[in-house]
């Protein structure tokens, strides 16, 4: 499948790196898309129009308010769309490509190592070959798109979440003597080993949570004072306060 990015940002370049592809591209910065296209050892194209016509797949990654503009570009060359525009519904992808094939997606950076996540809006175009391009970059989740936004919520923005929780973590070990990269590295590897666990575990955090804290121990006394700081509603307000932009 030949796949072909209008925009050639940050996610398209996370995308294009978990597939290891090479991938047609354009960008408004026409040396952005040389850059991706080098990098994968695909071909920055010249206009969307020859984009359209050459690619299998037409993924749009440009801005959400480029949409009009983009669709009356490529709407007769384009023989499949696939979205990651966030906000952007079926319904006025549909609207925007008339009998077009269009999918929507919503993918997470962390995809770029295939360990993303990648939310997958039911109700689009039934192609098997298109969805499975999609779920190699990490776990796909389908869903109907009244949830679209509200998943978007949780890990499209967590990336972010966690690299903040690092941060403040690594600090506070920086805090009490520990190097930089000796406080990255015990905070990170834990992160990720602990991910691994509540897979094993059913996502069962609970359980998780059980298996360290022990009655009046150390690590009830660290969780006494994340929840005393307000760790479950600033997730909570996080989740409010991006669905509240939308």
């Amino acid at each position: 499948m030949q796949i072909g990015l209008i925009g050639s940002g940050n996610m398209a370049r996370a995308m294009v790196r978990g597939w290891g592809v090479p991938v047609l591209c354009t960008d408004v910065l026409h040396d952005r898309a040389v850059s991706l296209a080098a990098e994968v050892g695909g071909e920055a194209v010249a206009g969307n129009v020859e984009l359209a016509e050459r690619a299998d797949l037409v993924i749009l990654c440009h801005k959400p308010a480029q949409l009009a503009e983009v669709a009356c570009q490529i709407g007769g060359h384009a023989k499949a769309v696939a979205s990651i525009l966030g906000g952007v519904p079926l319904a006025e992808l549909r609207a925007s490509y008339g009998d077009i094939p269009v999918h929507r997606f919503l993918p997470s950076t962390p995809v770029e190592v295939r360990q993303g996540v990648v939310i997958h809006a039911l109700g689009g175009a039934q192609d098997d070959a298109v969805v499975e391009q999609f779920a190699r970059l990490g776990s796909l989740v389908s869903l109907p798109e009244s949830l679209v936004d509200v998943a978007m919520a949780l890990m499209s923005c967590a990336p972010a979440y966690w690299a903040l929780l690092a941060e403040a973590q690594i600090d506070a070990g920086i805090r009490r003597g520990l190097a930089a990269d000796q406080a990255a590295a015990l905070v990170v590897q834990t992160m990720a080993g602990t991910a691994s666990l509540l897979r094993e575990r059913d996502y069962d955090t609970l359980a998780v949570r059980r298996e360290v804290t022990s009655p009046g121990g150390s690590t009830a006394r660290g969780i006494d004072a994340l929840e005393r700081g307000g760790v479950r509603t600033a997730f909570s307000d996080a989740i409010d306060a991006v669905l509240g932009g939308r």
